[in-house]
């Protein structure tokens, strides 16, 4: 038994070594996407950031690297801004 929690520990000691990357902004509900999007770009500066209506269609894949702005007819971010 303890042989298989060695071989555990180094899985949890990499998880605990991950750099704290922010990955949703409720925050910025409500600001332009312009705005919203240099805020992001500063925080994450590989993001790829994409605006999109609000009422559009999207994929259901996982981007690490990319950020969706959903936006009403003033700009504005209706969304939570989050990774994926």
């Amino acid at each position: 038994m303890a042989e298989e929690n060695n071989k555990n520990t180094p899985c949890v000691e990499a998880q605990e070594n991950l750099p704290s990357t922010k990955t949703i902004w409720p925050e910025l509900v409500g600001m332009k996407a312009e705005d919203v999007e240099k805020k992001i770009k500063e925080e994450m500066p590989r993001a790829t950031v994409h605006v999109i209506p609000q009422d559009s269609f999207v994929t259901m894949d996982f981007v690490s690297s990319r950020v969706r702005l959903f936006i009403d007819s003033s700009q504005n971010v209706v969304r939570a801004p989050r990774i994926g």
